[in-house]
């Protein structure tokens, strides 16, 4: 700890107000002036106060607490993050409380409000992008200094961010398809309330935009976030299209939308990578024991949640006014065996020729089996000491 928390006697102090006229500015209450409410909440940033609603009538606190917002409970991309946060959290004396929004907006201002009141020291958020989404509550934070950290970009709240560059990661995972030959590239989008689902088909978008290939309205279909909603997306892509009009190669939002869709594929007695390549997104830990070892874009998990709690701590317990920071980690590019030059292009035919099937990706992209390629970000800060 680095020493005594700021007290709402320190802003009253510092403003040359009451204790009362700083209650009522937190509480929003009228009759306060506007200068005066102003004084008041620069006052609050400056000395980084946060107030606090105790239960008990003056009982000193036994712990101090964070909570992480994920999106989905069942998603073993969390497990990752969460288990980077707790490393941190618990090494400096902080317990940690997990939620999951589910994607639900209502559900998430509702965790946000309730985290809030009940004194937890500040959250990490992986917020809810869909269109209810009004971020009063993320502002509210703002308002009364509540210490937070995204995990996702949100434009309009100051705060800070650990992130991956989605759409330069994206991108690479277009391109790499583009290098074996592909000229049929579709892509598995994630759930509307996702920023980083956007980014992700704007990294497609960018990587058509500096190829000859030429953008389809239908290269994009939505799928979703779970490994059911890339079966469901599977079976209807590959059975709406002739033989001649499939793609032979499909990018998906996460590994469990390309899990589920190689399942699909399966069904429909089309073989992976042979006959069609899938590339997944996050690497998590079934990929490399998954049916077909699965090609994906490898992200930080553990490294971005232990970053977001040094961020979010060193917030919490700063005497004064705290900046936000915003932090892109490095993707790399994790080449297995769910990929391959298309079938009947030169490459694939003359090292079948040979009876190399293993080399007919690794020839093709540079890479052996296993091999990752770094992604540099677009933007990216020094990380935390």
């Amino acid at each position: 700890m680095t020493g005594k928390r700021p007290t709402i006697t320190d802003v009253a102090r510092q403003t040359g107000v009451s204790k009362a006229t700083v209650s009522a500015v937190l509480n929003d209450s009228a009759g306060v002036k506007s200068d005066t409410r102003d004084r008041v909440l620069a006052a609050i940033a400056l000395l980084n106060y946060r107030p606090t609603q105790q239960s008990g009538a003056k009982s000193p606190r036994r712990y101090r607490s964070i909570a992480v917002i994920i999106k989905e409970h069942d998603n073993p991309y969390y497990d990752e993050v969460v288990a980077g946060v707790r490393a941190h959290a618990e090494t400096q004396g902080y317990m940690l409380f997990v939620v999951s929004s589910e994607g639900s907006y209502a559900s998430e201002r509702r965790a946000v409000e309730l985290l809030r009141d009940k004194d937890v020291d500040g959250l990490i958020a992986a917020p809810v992008m869909d269109e209810h989404a009004d971020l009063s509550h993320f502002f509210e934070l703002k308002r009364r200094n509540f210490p937070f950290v995204f995990l996702e970009q949100v434009r309009g709240v100051p705060a800070s961010l650990v992130d991956l560059e989605n759409v330069g990661a994206s991108q690479k995972a277009v391109e790499y398809r583009c290098g074996l030959g592909h000229r049929k590239i579709a892509h598995c989008a994630g759930p509307a309330y996702s920023t980083h689902s956007q980014e992700r088909v704007a990294g497609v978008h960018r990587a058509y935009s500096s190829s000859d290939l030429v953008f389809g309205a239908d290269d994009v279909v939505h799928a979703g976030a779970h490994f059911e909603d890339g079966y469901r997306c599977g079976h209807a892509l590959f059975q709406s299209r002739t033989e001649s009009d499939r793609p032979t190669a499909v990018t998906c939002y996460n590994d469990l939308v390309a899990m589920g869709l190689c399942k699909a594929l399966s069904e429909l007695g089309i073989r992976c990578p042979e006959d069609v390549s899938v590339v997944g997104f996050d690497d998590i830990k079934f990929c490399e024991n998954f049916m077909v070892p699965l090609t994906t874009i490898h992200v930080p998990k553990f490294e971005m949640g232990n970053l977001a709690a040094q961020m979010l701590i060193r917030h919490i317990e700063s005497k004064q006014a705290v900046t936000p920071r915003k932090v892109y980690l490095d993707a790399t590019l994790v080449v297995r065996r769910s990929t391959a030059p298309p079938a009947h292009s030169p490459v694939r035919m003359a090292l079948a020729a040979n009876g190399d099937g293993q080399a007919v990706a690794s020839a093709a992209s540079g890479f052996t089996a296993g091999h990752s390629q770094l992604i540099p970000p677009r933007e990216r800060q020094p990380q935390l000491p």
